[in-house]
């Protein structure tokens, strides 16, 4: 029990007079005010609670207070402790954080150079002329051109010279251009999306090949008027797809979103093709921009459900069939016509009855590929039966009978059509169709057209698309079916019908429907929609079958789509009017779009006149009004603008679309754009235009959510009891009891933030995990990004301390620690004995705070990373399931999009097919337009997220498997990064890290959590190779011995470790930070050094730096967090978070090296990794030859070959300078050789003698220690024999020796050319070939 004493300001003034002298009394009331005083009941701990009024406390304040404590021990006979504790309020406490974290104070200052304002202006007063387009440009000579900056970057040349290089592009082409900077023109700057105008010298670069412009003069441009929507009202697209549509969709939702929204447009609907998503970002988008987004999808629906149609009770056998074919000049009977006809009347078993066969007159000639197709010409249809004839004639031929024919809608269609034109009543006919009869009857069969079934039924088909051959060839083809029909109890026509009922979706067309979501129940029948037509119902598109849309149909708005919506084909076949007005009934609205759309019918022959295409919409219109549906005018909008068209048709050429080159325009239109392509339809162009969306988007109800608010966590009875419980009795066991004031505040404020924020469950997950893998005996290996939380230490989740570096005594539990971050780590203390009792005191803490890992707010969801032996991970995985339930743990979904490097090969090979010669910067343009297209899906290597027991997954995502391939793995549709503030995610990850941990601790006896983290030996391979005894040479050209080190093994660490030359774990665990970032250290941190505008402590090397830099700088907490946190994920700055920083005097370098960065590490992680990779580079240095084999064992199993190691250093060599010589031209597994011989060639210098594989005594995959100083390779080490091949081996070897190279292989089952890769290598010496018995065997 504490009493508290609130002292007078006076006394404490004159009591510091009496200890201190007058100015260090002073000194300490101008930097720090004393609020309380806690004094225990025993009168032996003094508690002074301080404000700090000043940012940090000098060095002589620091002293004063030290000889401040001394003069009341000396006072106070019962006083055993005092403590200083500033004030446990969010600001002192801050400042208290940014003090520990700033570069330690026992170093000077570095001087930070800030970049000077910017200006757009360069070189001469005036950029004067006319501007040529580029596209023109051919020749170098002066010029001035104008445009938009694309891409800008700054150099310095070898010389010292600044460069500043743009790309510039002005609607025609783009052109590089360069600008040397003076000293007078040092704060030229440029920005992307800027106009400039340029003039100077086109130049040929020598470097590129190709002209540039050498800016002599450059002035800044007002923008160009873009596109406006001058409406009055304005229109509202109701379909559009982003890049989330697979290789189809060029338009990204934020750019879509924020041009409604400067248009003025009240919503905007997304409709990727079959996905949704696109939704989170939508929905964060909407609610920025101000504008309603309605959440929907391009349907890939399938018409599953067959309306009964043959309602005869009459007997198969009882009844007549005419069979017939058409052949026409095109598809689509609207615009093409019928020139011959062919029937056959038969009965059921295939007797043929009578036939008909006649051409068709005509009065317009064919086109060159009907005939091609047909065989037909003009010469064979002069004098033909007019169409009016033959229709009389096929009516009394057909009397009393059933139809029949292949694929029997088309064929329909035009007999339809032709009554129609006839103005002829057309009889009530019963049809049966071949096709879809086959796709039932014949389901073994992966095709059903005519010719595969004629085949399949033995049945002759002389003129394949002759009328009279085709009629007669599919009436063969239906008595065969009628059969098949009969054996499975089909007795009346009726009960065709029921064949039909079963048949296989895959075989079904498909057909595009939109469906948007009206509520949030709507939202999740959509989703549930989705993971069924991508788990179950996938078929080269996630299709959703009509049944199960209407099971679901509540909620959601359904739009009959594009040209491939069933409602436009119907009209395009000649559907009847009342079948026509069935399909479009099944709708809430009707859809039409824009001529240009749907041209290629046209182009195709489909239909020939563009009038029709106006019919058709005048059709559906129409239809609208009939039926009182809302008819909408839509683009199908693919991209932003016109001219955005390219990068469609780069992609479709690669994909070799023979049409690509004609792109129909769907892009983003003004509602005048939108009124102009409707002008047709007279008034009724501002009631589809305008109109009719508006009443579709006021059915959508407000404050519809993808993903609901709030994090979802999954419960487990008294998580918050256990958690608390470790945590104490293992802080206890650590610290002591009582616990040292800093442990104690330090966990009882982590876990009120754990445990009011409900994150006890994850901990205790966490926890569970861990202990089971260890209790079935595999490690966990680094688990540091959960290492900030003091919390996860003591509850067994992580290694990493992230207290203050300090030592602890193991046997009194003395600490003491070090908190004014002049160390990094507790790791790079000096060695101390317990001044209490002797003993050699532990060092640890590595100063991580915990507000890193929830927030300063405690409202970050964790994110606790487990890395598994991979050969135990899917056993986790499992046993996550058995914790959670079946239903509730899914793989975190990913999506993978085009990246640079393969738009840029589709890029060049654009180039090539169209025959162009594109300028480097036109490159960029075009493949940076290509990127970010959705290509795939797939998974996290080790995140599952976990769905609470009383919630479905369906109210957060939709679900499907990876890449749409059926596993056993189900994966969130969405990407995980979309809904981890909503769903816990786990990281079990699978490593090779722990497995070669648990290998040495075997191979050496070394536990290696005991290996000390500070041993010398070890710490100088990571800066020289002296201790290993090595020459670059044998060490793989560096000068640190790190080769086969994790994470610090590769050439970009080593070279970064030789700029560095660390001698301490804290800048290790930097180096650590630099290597894993993305964009982190090239082009940002090793430029800022080598410049010498920040020094290497200074730059932005983990997450951690950002967040505590701005704290210190005087940014609000909050906001330095979200600043973290967005730049870390590699979101950049907002202009807000730019003018924040700047209102803050943040350098500017510092801001431009957040805008640089892609992913940063957090410092947790870092410290965790560095901590394996050390205990590794213990064991090289101490134990080299049980490394080597724990090394080969476990990362060499794949690409790794034993041949070229045998036959020494030298030969090794060869071999890596012809891979090194490769450069990026290397396979991938010749890259991995040569890591592989890079470790043996240092072996090899090292000692270590590699002996050959031995058939009987070598290991199946491990290598084995012999004679200390020898490596045995496995059986697998052979290039060609895989590790199956060689468990074969092991076990038939079990049973004695082989008696020949026959007996080998029978008893192994290995094949011949593993037997040849043993005999090459010469494990088979002296073996003989068979089993034949010698002479010495028969005497004996």
């Amino acid at each position: 029990m504490y009493v508290e004493i609130q002292p007078d300001k006076a006394q404490i003034n004159a009591l510091l007079s009496r200890a201190l002298s007058q100015e260090a009394a002073e000194k300490i009331a101008s930097q720090l005010e004393l609020k309380k005083l806690l004094v225990d009941s025993q009168n032996q701990l003094w508690k002074f609670c301080l404000t700090p009024l000043a940012p940090s406390l000098s060095p002589d304040v620091k002293a004063s207070l030290k000889d401040f404590e001394k003069f009341l021990r000396e006072r106070v006979p019962s006083l055993v402790q005092v403590k200083w504790k500033l004030e446990d309020d969010e600001a002192a406490y801050l400042e208290m954080l940014a003090k520990k974290m700033r570069i330690a104070q026992a170093e000077p200052p570095q001087v930070v150079k800030t970049a000077p304002p910017t200006t757009s202006t360069y070189g001469r007063s005036k950029v004067a002329g006319e501007p040529m387009q580029i596209k023109f440009l051919a020749s170098p000579g002066p010029g001035v051109i104008c445009g938009q900056v694309l891409r800008v970057e700054a150099r310095e040349t070898r010389t010292g010279k600044k460069l500043l290089i743009w790309d510039l592009f002005d609607g025609t082409d783009s052109i590089t251009c360069k600008a040397f900077l003076g000293k007078k023109q040092e704060d030229f700057s440029l920005k992307q999306g800027q106009y400039v105008k340029v003039a100077g010298k086109l130049e040929h670069d020598r470097y590129t090949e190709e002209l540039t412009m050498m800016a002599d003069g450059v002035r800044p441009q007002t923008a160009p008027p873009g596109r406006k929507d001058n409406a009055e009202k304005k229109r509202i697209e109701l379909h559009l797809h982003t890049k989330m549509s697979a290789m189809d969709g060029f338009l990204a939702v934020d750019e879509a979103i924020a041009q409604a929204a400067s248009w003025g447009h009240s919503a905007i609907a997304i409709t990727d093709h079959g996905v949704v998503q696109a939704f989170p970002d939508a929905y964060a988008l909407g609610k920025k921009h101000g504008i309603k987004v309605i959440f929907g999808l391009e349907a890939y629906l399938v018409n599953d459900k067959v309306a009964g149609s043959l309602d005869s009770s009459s007997l198969i056998d009882d009844t007549e069939y005419v069979v017939f074919d058409l052949e026409t000049t095109g598809l689509s009977p609207l615009s093409c016509s019928i020139i011959e006809l062919g029937a056959v009347r038969v009965r059921s078993d295939g007797t043929v009855l009578s036939e008909l066969s006649t051409f068709v007159g005509t009065t317009k000639n064919l086109d060159s590929r009907i005939t091609k197709l047909t065989g037909i010409t003009d010469e064979m249809l002069l004098g033909a039966p007019s169409l009016e004839n033959v229709i009389d004639e096929f009516l009394e031929f057909a009397r009393g009978a059933v139809l029949v024919a292949h694929n029997a809608n088309f064929d329909m269609g035009f007999l339809r059509h032709a009554f129609s034109q006839l103005e002829l009543p057309m009889p009530d006919y019963q049809v049966l169709d071949t096709l879809a009869l086959a796709r039932n009857l014949c389901s073994h069969l992966s095709s059903h057209k005519l010719d595969v079934l004629a085949k399949e039924f033995k049945v002759p088909l002389l003129s394949h698309h002759r009328a009279g051959d085709d009629a007669r060839a599919t009436a063969g083809v239906f008595a065969g079916l009628m059969k098949l029909a009969a054996d499975r109890g089909a007795e009346s026509i009726a009960d065709l019908d029921k064949l039909r009922e079963n048949q296989n979706w895959k075989k079904l067309r498909s057909s595009h429907a939109i469906i948007l979501v009206k509520n949030q129940k709507g939202m999740e029948n959509l989703y549930r929609l989705v993971s069924s037509s991508h788990i179950k119902h996938f078929y080269r598109d996630p299709r959703i079958l009509r049944s199960e849309l209407e099971s679901y149909r509540e909620g959601l708005i359904l739009g009959s789509a594009c040209e491939s919506g069933e409602l436009y084909r119907a009209i395009l076949a000649g559907e009847s009017s009342e079948r026509i007005r069935e399909i479009a009934s099944f709708y809430d609205f009707l859809e039409i779009q824009p001529l240009g759309n749907n041209e290629f019918l046209l182009r195709n022959g489909v239909i020939k006149t563009p009038e029709k295409l106006q019919q058709i919409n005048q059709t559906i219109y129409d239809l609208g009004k009939e039926l009182g549906k809302p008819v909408v005018a839509t683009g199908d909008v693919h991209f932003l603008h016109p001219e955005d068209s390219i990068f469609r048709e780069i992609l479709q050429v690669s994909q070799e679309y023979d049409d690509a080159d004609k792109q129909p325009p769907l892009y983003f239109r003004t509602t005048e754009e939108m009124l102009a392509e409707f002008d047709y339809l007279g008034p009724a162009a501002r009631e589809v235009v305008v109109d009719g969306p508006a009443v579709v988007a006021s059915w959508v109800e407000e404050g519809i959510q993808p993903v609901p608010d709030g994090l979802f966590a999954p419960k487990i009875p008294g998580a918050e009891e256990e958690i608390r419980e470790l945590t104490t009795s293992r802080a206890r066991e650590l610290y002591g009891d009582p616990l040292p004031e800093i442990v104690a505040a330090r966990v009882e404020r982590e876990l009120d933030s754990i445990i009011s924020n409900g994150y006890a469950v994850l901990y205790l997950i966490a926890h569970k995990l861990v202990a089971k893998s260890l209790s079935d005996g595999y490690l966990v290996g680094s688990r540091g990004s959960v290492g900030s939380s003091l919390v996860a230490t003591f509850s067994g989740i992580t290694e990493v301390n992230p207290l203050p570096a300090h030592y602890r005594c193991p046997k009194c539990k003395y600490s003491e620690f070090i908190t004014d971050g002049s160390v990094g780590a507790g790791a790079d203390l000096p060695a101390k004995a317990c001044p209490s009792c002797g003993t050699a005191l532990d060092k640890d803490g590595h100063d991580i705070p915990f507000e890193v890992f929830l927030g300063f707010k405690g409202d970050k969801v964790p994110d606790i990373d487990l890395n598994f032996s991979g050969e135990y991970q899917p056993v986790v995985h499992k046993y996550t399931e058995e914790l959670f339930g079946e239903g509730h743990v899914y793989r975190a979904g990913t999506i993978g999009t085009l990246a640079d490097k393969t738009a840029y090969g589709m890029v060049k090979n654009f180039e090539k097919v169209r025959g162009l010669t594109l300028r480097s910067a036109e490159v960029q343009r075009l493949l940076t337009g290509c990127t970010e297209v959705k290509r795939t899906t797939g998974q996290h290597p080790g995140g599952v997220m976990v769905v609470p027991e009383d919630l479905d997954i369906h109210q957060f995502t939709p679900i499907q498997y990876p890449a749409n391939k059926k596993s056993a793995v189900m994966t969130t549709h969405f990407d995980y990064n979309a809904i981890s503030d909503q769903l816990v995610k786990l990281d079990i990850l699978g490593h090779d890290d722990p497995t070669v941990l648990r290998m040495l601790q075997d191979l050496t006896g070394i536990n290696p959590v005991e290996i000390p983290l500070d041993e010398p030996k070890t710490m100088s391979i990571f800066s020289s190779l002296d201790c290993l005894g090595l020459s670059p040479e044998d060490a793989g050209g560096s000068e640190v011995g790190t080769l086969g080190i994790p994470e610090f093994g590769t050439r970009f660490v080593r070279q970064m470790l030789e700029d560095v030359r660390p001698k301490s774990f804290s800048e290790l665990v930097r180096i650590s930070g630099f290597s894993h970032g993305t964009d982190v250290w090239l082009n940002n941190a090793q430029d800022l050094i080598r410049q010498g505008i920040a020094g290497a402590r200074e730059c932005i090397s983990t997450r951690d730096d950002i967040m505590s830099f701005l704290i210190y700088r005087g940014v609000e907490p909050s906001q330095s967090f979200k600043i973290m946190e967005q730049v870390r994920k590699g979101r950049g700055l907002t202009a807000d978070d730019e003018k924040l920083l700047v209102e803050h005097k943040i350098p500017r370098w510092f801001i431009d090296s957040c805008k640089k960065i892609s992913y940063l590490f957090p410092k947790a992680h870092a410290v965790a990794y560095v901590t394996m990779a050390f205990r590794v580079a213990f064991c090289k240095v101490h134990y080299p030859t049980a490394f080597y084999a724990a090394y080969f064992a476990v990362r060499a199993k794949a690409d790794f070959d034993i041949d070229p190691v045998l036959d020494g250093p030298e030969q090794m060599k060869r071999i890596l300078t012809e891979i090194n010589q490769k450069g990026n031209d290397a396979t991938a597994k010749e890259k991995n050789l040569a890591s592989f011989l890079e470790l043996a060639v240092e072996a090899t210098a090292r000692g270590i003698k590699f002996l050959p594989v031995d058939l009987y005594r070598s290991h199946p995959v491990n290598f084995q220690i012999i004679d200390d100083v020898k490596l045995l390779p496995p059986l697998s080490s052979l290039e060609g024999l895989g590790a199956a091949a060689a468990t074969g081996i092991a076990e038939a070897r079990e049973n004695g020796e082989f008696k020949s190279i026959e007996d080998l292989r029978q008893r192994s089952r290995i094949s011949k050319s593993v037997v040849e890769v043993l005999r090459n290598h010469g494990a088979l010496s002296g073996m003989p070939e068979s089993n034949q018995l010698s002479l010495f065997d028969l005497a004996n």
